[in-house]
């Protein structure tokens, strides 16, 4: 390993190339291979691959932290390998074994241990991708698949940090009822662009959808999950299959119910609800939990806390960061070392 130059104190959320990326391959009459890691770089696709012109793809996202005590950690990550296998399935892509998952994404990590930042300066976002990169004509799943999970060091989501960040209601849909809303597949992420360049114009950083049925119950922020406080009860909307079912999410939930004896519930929400809502927060892993201070409907700009982080969003921020980074005892089991004696080559 070799020191890199990377000015720690002013990371973005923007790509860097690193040192090496996990591959491994699929093939009908083997199967997945070993896989190996190698060197980070472009790979050869066919114009006709299925990915490229029918969109079967999905992908995870994590992040690897460094502690105070130098140990390197992940989050939960057998969550992230059972999530991308039900991903999968529900793509018509060989489904890839989540404990194996748990392993590669380890020697990725390790491979890339001097890209972490140090403590307090950030994390090592972690990308596994999977596509179907054999070429196909008609409409049907691919005849190979490729996996791969680069790395790229990262600062915060959002430029304010935690501090709260304007929200505007969309005029389009995220995801229908019955579709593919519910899995972290490549072709919900398109779509959202515009929705997205749009709120961005009138100043606002994200947008908020509201569901495709009804058009009056609040399904997601763009890239997070989304939280209120309502009489002191946590709500979050309800997993209905066009909401992504985060980590962090259900991990903020299992928090507030045994961390701040909280009632939480999963439900529809009616914009309505939020509007009286004493907190707002969404949740990710870019996003970890970022206060919601305005929301912007029907013309007018509505204030939560008076644009003020919330005591609950900051007490489920700091317990959840201080269990990530294991300054708070990790009752749950999510924590995953990556082992300091793991050892990994990179093939050429």
């Amino acid at each position: 390993m070799t020191d890199v130059n990377i000015d720690w104190d002013n990371l973005g959320f923007d790509f860097m190339p690193t040192r090496a990326m996990y591959l491994s391959k699929w093939e009908e009459k083997t199967g997945w291979d070993e896989g190996k890691v190698v060197p980070f770089g472009n790979f050869e696709i066919s114009p006709a691959s299925c990915v490229l012109n029918y969109g079967q793809g999905i992908f995870e996202g994590m992040k690897a932290l460094r502690t105070k005590a130098n140990k390197l950690v992940l989050f939960r990550p057998l969550d992230n390998g059972k999530r991308l296998k039900a991903g999968c399935e529900r793509l018509l892509i060989p489904p890839y074994d989540p404990e194996k998952f748990v392993d590669d994404v380890k020697k990725v990590v390790k491979a890339n241990e001097d890209y972490i930042p140090p403590y307090g300066k950030g994390a090592l976002y972690i990308r596994p991708v999977l596509w179907g990169t054999g070429p196909i004509l008609g409409v049907a799943p691919a005849p190979s698949y490729t996996f791969i999970i680069y790395v790229v060091p990262v600062g915060p989501y959002y430029k304010e940090g935690f501090n709260p960040i304007k929200l505007a209601i969309s005029d389009f849909h995220r995801a229908a009822p019955k579709g593919t809303g519910g899995i972290k597949t490549i072709c919900n992420y398109a779509g959202s662009m515009l929705p997205a360049k749009k709120v961005k114009e009138k100043g606002y950083n994200q947008e908020l959808y509201l569901d495709a049925a009804n058009n009056k119950y609040i399904e997601e922020v763009g890239t997070a999950n989304f939280f209120c406080v309502v009489n002191n009860i946590l709500l979050t909307p309800n997993l209905t299959g066009s909401i992504l079912p985060g980590n962090t999410r259900a991990s903020i939930i299992e928090i507030a119910k045994k961390k701040l004896n909280m009632k939480a519930e999963e439900r529809n929400i009616t914009i309505e609800e939020v509007l009286k809502a004493s907190e707002v927060f969404c949740s990710g892993t870019a996003a970890v939990v970022t206060p919601i201070g305005s929301l912007y409907y029907k013309g007018k700009d509505y204030k939560f806390n008076d644009f003020n982080v919330g005591p609950i969003t900051q007490k489920l921020y700091d317990l959840l960061t201080k269990i990530q980074l294991q300054e708070e005892k990790d009752i749950f089991g999510w924590v995953v070392e990556v082992e300091p004696d793991l050892v990994v080559k990179i093939q050429t």
